[in-house]
């Protein structure tokens, strides 16, 4: 079957466009005209990528905060009895981002040719997790559609906050790592190389630490090429592994052990579990289910073998408590949520707790993270300018208490 694509103008006089299959131009208008968009433009094929209005749509990507968009007004809709068909038109209308449109547009046709809203979700895995399509499914079969929109925005709030405070945390640090690096390659570079032109002109022997220092900056001066290409290589080498399965699985595994920043991951990504376990068990979802979805958005594989490991055991018969021992990978805290929460069978409520908990100490070491890493910035700094200024200047103390004494 062809492809067309189309350009027209919806009821509200705003122009939209994309792409569809159909037999013919006529089969597609028809579908426009039931859609309630006004056929301007219709033509056989995908439309060029060379095309300004194209390109710009296709530079649009789809962030959380559309998708919690999304979430929040369909939760809106859908309690004031607005129907699922309507309530996706109305938010294809209001949508300011041209890919985040296309989306909504493909889930209203795949519900046109009879599918259920979350396979029709399921449909885009990079913009819905499975954990979302999963939620969505589970709200359907229980009737609580509207309250699982509203919980997935809470989720999706909290990742957003998290992504937020992580980036904000780092941002000083990276400045400072990368000012460092700036200003140790232009004192390799220009200054020691200036300094060793006037200490050969004085034929004394340098003391060592400066010697050392000569040495490393005329390498750097001479190499810098292939000390380029050596960085280079070795970023692209530690990527690929990362990318590997054992690689990315190895990688996981060290991010939990980091200094500082390790706890912090762990935490987070403790605080991911419980309240997607939370959330989980509080739409219905069964234990084993729930685990094996929430061990594909917990975003480390290293927690996610774990994860898998205990969804196994429970299979099996073994209980909660049990393999969340064995696994090793859960706080003393957490383990004792869970025994107590089996015991009074109201685990999805301290799971919440948890979650809660995680996050306020997340938030936390995030808003002191700077406080934490500046002691460490300024000791390396301080013994770099220390190492540079008695390599430069002792050769200078030397020669002047020479020149003094020979007087």
């Amino acid at each position: 079957m062809p492809q067309f694509s189309y350009k027209g103008r919806s009821a509200g006089g705003r122009l939209v466009g994309g792409v569809m299959e159909a037999n013919d131009s006529k089969q597609v208008a028809e579908f426009l005209i039931n859609a309630g968009i006004i056929p301007v433009d219709i033509q056989v094929g995908r439309p060029s990528l060379v095309s300004g209005n194209f390109f710009k749509k296709r530079a649009s990507p789809i962030s959380l905060m559309d998708i919690l968009l999304f979430s929040r007004q369909m939760y809106t809709l859908l309690k004031a009895g607005v129907p699922i068909m309507q309530a996706l038109a109305g938010i294809e209308e209001t949508t300011e981002n041209p890919g985040f449109v296309r989306t909504v547009r493909g889930i209203r046709e795949s519900l046109d040719a009879g599918r259920e809203l979350s396979q029709a979700l399921a449909q885009y895995p990079r913009v819905f997790t499975p954990l979302y399509v999963s939620m969505v499914q589970v709200g359907e079969a229980t009737g609580m559609l509207e309250s699982i929109f509203l919980r997935l925005a809470f989720y999706i709030d909290f990742e957003m906050r998290t992504r937020s405070q992580v980036k904000a945390a780092l941002r000083y640090p990276v400045f400072v790592l990368l000012t460092m690096f700036v200003a140790l390659a232009i004192v390799n570079l220009f200054v020691i190389p200036a300094f060793a032109h006037i200490y050969s002109n004085f034929h004394a022997q340098l003391p060592l630490l400066t010697r050392i220092l000569i040495s490393v900056s005329h390498f750097t001066v001479q190499f810098w090429p292939v000390l380029l290409g050596i960085g280079v290589g070795l970023f692209w080498l530690v990527r690929s592994w990362t990318r590997t399965v054992s690689g990315h699985l190895q990688w996981d595994h060290l991010k939990l052990r980091l200094p500082v920043a390790g706890k912090i991951v762990h935490r987070a990504c403790l605080a991911r579990f419980a309240r997607s376990l939370a959330l989980s068990m509080q739409s219905g979802m069964p234990i084993v289910a729930a685990m094996g979805l929430i061990a594909k958005v917990v975003d480390n594989d290293y927690l996610s073998l774990k994860i898998e490991l205990m969804r196994d055991a429970v299979a099996r018969g073994e209980s909660i408590l049990q393999t969340a021992r064995s696994s090793g990978v859960f706080t003393p805290m957490v383990i004792q949520m869970i025994a107590v929460g089996e015991e009074s069978g109201a685990i999805d409520e301290l799971m919440q707790e948890v979650a809660e908990l995680y996050e306020r100490e997340v938030k936390y070491d995030l808003e002191t993270l700077n406080a934490q890493i500046e002691p460490i910035l300024i000791i390396v700094l301080g013994v770099l300018v220390l190492v540079v200024a008695l390599g430069v200047f002792l050769p200078i103390w030397d020669l002047t208490r020479a020149a003094f004494g020979g007087h």
